[in-house]
């Protein structure tokens, strides 16, 4: 009898240990994809590291070789000595800044409406603001401008930011997270006195920190590597955001693959350092926005 015990409890000791080690087996395996994802995605910019640290005439060698035969700052130097890069920089930077901060003001408050208040046509208003995802932002380049132009705001840095700041696509993520948000909470404060702006202000801006960091910094990135926009709005060097001024180094230099790549470099450290410094508030609001969906 205790034989036929031992034999009988012998499978249920053995199935948890296979179970595991097919957890372990699953959870290496998307690591060891994962590492080879962030190798593959990493490859261009070391590329490109390395190219600007070359010498110019080392960057044309062939076989193509990822060592030189001593590395140099002569590319940034220059880069930085016969380019108007450090105003590109603050272009960039101001008109990145408050594509963002406007948006968010502008996105949060249509969504609050359409979520919160109650008016004849509301359903239709979010599903036209929805139809403008579809819309591709190319069409618009030639009415943008000419209403810009109507405007006096050609080369100006409010020509390239106000047509920026109409996003459906971050109406639709406040939307989404003021849906979950309880009714008890406005109800409460209007009861108190509050009136519908306090309560968006004070209340519902505070509670949708996640999708604020989300929106801002997704507008930001978008902004700060937006080409086409500024490149036709945009006239005088002076007024140059930096992928429009990596345009014209590019253009000066001809295939001067040191200097080209150094530019490239320098300009890419911004968005580096705000995904660095922000990547909790990113995925805290990807993940909050869409769990509220």
């Amino acid at each position: 009898m205790a034989a036929q015990q031992i034999q009988a409890e012998a499978p249920e000791k053995v199935a948890p240990r296979t179970g595991n080690s097919r957890g372990k087996i699953a959870y290496w395996a998307a690591f060891a994809l994962l590492v080879l994802l962030a190798l593959i995605w990493l490859i261009p910019l070391a590329w490109a590291i390395d190219t600007a640290l070359k010498p110019e005439s080392e960057t044309t060698t062939v076989p193509v070789s990822w060592f030189a035969s001593h590395f140099t700052l002569d590319a940034f130097i220059t880069t930085l000595a016969t380019s108007n890069l450090p105003r590109w920089t603050f272009n960039s930077a101001l008109t990145s800044i408050a594509v963002s901060v406007l948006t968010v003001i502008l996105a949060s408050l249509a969504a609050f409406g359409i979520s919160r208040v109650r008016f004849q046509g509301r359903n239709l208003v979010f599903w036209i603001i929805l139809a403008g995802i579809m819309v591709p932002g190319q069409i618009l380049i030639v009415p943008l401008f000419t209403q810009m132009q109507a405007f006096n705001m050609v080369d100006t840095y409010w020509g390239i930011i106000l047509p920026q700041i109409a996003s459906p696509v971050a109406v639709f993520i406040f939307k989404q997270y003021f849906d979950g948000i309880p009714h008890e909470l406005e109800e409460a404060a209007i009861l108190d006195g509050a009136s519908r702006l306090r309560v968006y202000w004070r209340i519902w801006m505070p509670l949708a920190r996640p999708a604020i960091a989300a929106v801002a910094i997704f507008t930001f990135v978008t902004s700060w590597n937006n080409f086409i926009w500024p490149f036709i709005v945009i006239t005088g060097n002076n007024m140059m955001t930096l992928p429009v001024g990596l345009a014209t180094v590019q253009t000066s230099f001809g295939i001067r693959y040191a200097q080209i790549m150094a530019t490239a470099v320098i300009g890419s450290i911004p968005v580096l350092i705000v995904f660095l410094f922000f990547q909790k508030q990113i995925v805290e609001g990807i993940a909050g926005t869409g769990l509220k969906g």
